[in-house]
């Protein structure tokens, strides 16, 4: 007598479903705070160390970031040189591009006249608690000479190193350490003029630019895997924010803080939800479509570091086509710094003057308003601004040392800043599509935060037609291409 199976014999295994992305770094952020106020109410160790737990949040954040830092050049290069090459399917190509830097600086002036009103209004440089000792220069400055000197590649890869003597107690050398950098602005050149170069060549530079993608395919394989570790990576970074810096330091930058955060939400909040509902679409979509880059940028304070997401989020959520987002995306995530270039330099340059004393005229807003829509390729993508601060700083003449009284607080300021940024980088590219009848209007209005993890078909068809023909009767800008 043969014995009939269970069902739960038969029965299929399920699989454990883990929480959304979104909602992993949600829970992530939030034991982010409870661990770094833990690691508070420890307190240092006797000998006035950090104690065990902020070493280790300490370890996780800066091991996330370290990672992400690690494939940043050759993902920049990769990403620049293909996104070059997409053009090639890209009727008025030049028009696009030049559409999109047009948009890149109207919202950079409005986000700069918004920082501007904030300093004058909450005046946080007269209403700090900050000591004046506190007051140091930087140890990275920025200078409009060492910007266009920065232009000029040393080396191909636009890498450098840089070596410190190790001295023990008695001052005798024990030892060297040498540490190796990049300049993005400089590996952006050197990928444009390859990029150029190889549609030059034609069809000799196929077999590269062919090489190119498979290598951009790997790099964000690879990148991908770093980006599922951003919930682990937040519990560290924000942990250690909080344990590093406590609260006493943004006490007494309070009114500083709020006038950065206050007008960091009038661009997200305000300005940008005006532009899309000037062109027609929904202000809601558009965060729903967004918020896994904007997210994550909020997080790992790096538009380089998002450059994937947002890509992604801008094509396949918001529904931009491919060739023109993976032509946008790049370009602003070096360039396009709302919350980096312009409202944070504008009112920090105000809060230094007001520290310091300095009357600022008409002249000096309008200083502050060129140098965040010429200078934000100065930041190039990186956690900080330092850079870009110092360069509107010694454009205004103000003194170095304010930078000095800033930095307690500026890793917590800096989520807050890229998370902006982010969002400028996917607006500008679903705007420009809108405007040029590109937009896949049907996909922006089903706008959600898809698994971000699920690969996309490559071989689909991007946009057959772009729709039919623009208002004013001419033909679309994107023609059927294969990406």
């Amino acid at each position: 007598m043969s014995s009939t199976p269970s069902p739960t014999a038969t029965a299929p295994r399920r699989r454990l479903r883990l929480p959304s992305f979104s909602t992993q770094i949600l829970l992530g952020l939030a034991l982010g705070v409870l661990a770094g106020w833990a690691a508070l109410e420890i307190g240092q160790t006797p000998a006035g160390e950090d104690n065990w737990l902020t070493v280790t949040l300490s370890t996780i954040g800066g091991s996330f970031v370290n990672l992400l830092k690690a494939v940043v050049p050759p993902l920049v290069f990769t990403a620049i040189v293909a996104s070059i090459a997409n053009l090639r399917g890209v009727a008025n190509g030049a028009r696009l591009a030049g559409q999109t830097l047009l948009w890149f600086a109207i919202t950079a002036l409005v986000s700069v006249a918004i920082g501007i009103g904030l300093g004058l209004l909450l005046q946080p440089g007269s209403n700090t608690a900050v000591d004046a000792g506190d007051a140091a220069a930087p140890g990275r400055t920025g200078t409009w000479l060492d910007f266009l000197q920065g232009l000029i590649p040393a080396n191909f890869l636009g890498l450098g190193a840089s070596s410190t003597l190790d001295t023990g107690d008695d001052g005798a050398i024990v030892g060297v350490t040498t540490g190796v950098s990049f300049n993005v602005l400089q590996i952006i050149v050197i990928a444009l003029a390859v990029g150029i170069a190889a549609l030059r060549s034609g069809k000799k530079a196929e077999p590269f630019l062919a090489f190119n993608k498979s290598l951009l395919n790997v790099i964000q394989t690879v990148l991908w895997w770093i980006i599922r570790l951003a919930p682990l990576g937040t519990l560290g970074l924000v942990g250690r924010a909080i344990a590093t810096y406590g609260w006493s330091s943004l006490t007494n930058l309070g009114t500083f803080a709020l006038a950065i955060y206050a007008g960091l939400a009038l661009v997200m909040f305000v300005l940008y939800p005006v532009l899309l509902k000037t062109h027609g679409l929904s202000v809601g979509r558009y965060f729903r479509g967004a918020w896994p880059a904007i997210q994550l940028a909020f997080v790992s304070r790096s538009s380089i570091g998002t450059l994937p997401v947002t890509e992604r989020v801008t094509h396949r959520n918001l529904g931009v086509p491919r060739a023109y987002a993976s032509f946008a995306v790049p370009l602003g995530a070096t360039t396009k710094m709302d919350g980096c270039a312009a409202i944070y330099p504008a009112v920090a340059a105000i809060f230094v003057a007001q520290f310091f004393g300095v009357d600022l005229g008409v002249t000096d807003y309008l200083l502050i308003a060129f140098v965040s829509v010429v200078g934000s390729a100065a930041t190039a993508g990186l956690t900080g601004a330092t850079v870009m601060l110092t360069l509107t700083l010694s454009t205004l003449g103000l003194p170095l040392e304010g930078v000095g009284l800033l930095l307690a607080i500026d890793p917590i300021l800096d989520m807050g800043r890229t998370a902006t940024n982010v969002a400028g980088q996917v607006l500008v590219p679903v705007i420009v599509a809108k405007r040029e009848n590109i937009l896949d209007l049907d996909q922006y209005a089903s706008a959600d935060a898809e698994d971000l993890f699920e690969d996309d078909d490559e071989d689909e068809t991007e946009l057959e037609t772009a729709g039919t023909r623009a208002d004013d009767g001419a033909a679309p800008a994107l023609v059927a291409s294969r990406v």
